[in-house]
């Protein structure tokens, strides 16, 4: 499977349809120094923005196999087409996500990853929105992304952080994981 030919499509349609979208997931948290492995891209974009470009994708050789109401996922008919998810935010938490944001090359497209602040946020709000999927998913790279980036888990900022996107009980969690 190819990942570059994946994020060219990706950057061509949202170009196409002048529709933003931030790049998520496995490889927005490689650019924060933890090396991750994924099997899909992960994006976030608005409902309407993913209308925009559904037929760009489809005409790409992309079928939507997965769709709920904050979430769909497009499967490549072929193998050299990885897997893209999309997480729907609204407009406004999209913009500020992207405004915070920084831009990356990725296969000679331009992307944003959100700034490691909206990234842990985002990883902290699926946690507490779906524990029993996503603690197993998630917690461990909001762990690596801490330890990575030198984040001092106990700070008032960081903590903060964690009673909004997600619970003491999430905090007191990566604590513990941290020894702390």
């Amino acid at each position: 499977m190819s990942y570059s030919q994946s994020f060219r499509l990706v950057a061509k349609a949202v170009k196409r349809a002048e529709v933003p979208c931030v790049l998520i997931g496995g490889f927005a948290i490689n650019f924060y120094h933890v090396a991750r492995q994924t099997m899909d891209v992960d994006f976030l974009i608005t409902s309407d923005g993913l209308q925009k470009i559904k037929k760009n994708l489809e005409h790409a050789g992309y079928t939507k196999e997965y769709s709920r109401k904050i979430f769909a996922r497009f499967k490549g008919r072929d193998a050299h087409l990885v897997d893209l998810d999309f997480l729907f935010v609204e407009e406004d938490t999209l913009e500020m996500i992207k405004r915070a944001g920084k831009e990356v090359s990725i296969a000679g497209q331009k992307f944003v990853v959100p700034s490691l602040k909206n990234l842990l946020a985002l990883k902290l709000h699926a946690i507490k929105s779906n524990p029993k999927t996503r603690l197993l998913k998630d917690l461990p790279d909001v762990i690596d992304l801490i330890r990575a980036n030198k984040l001092d888990a106990k700070a008032q900022e960081f903590k903060i952080l964690c009673l909004k996107y997600a619970n003491a009980n999430i905090y007191s969690t990566i604590l513990k994981y941290l020894g702390k």
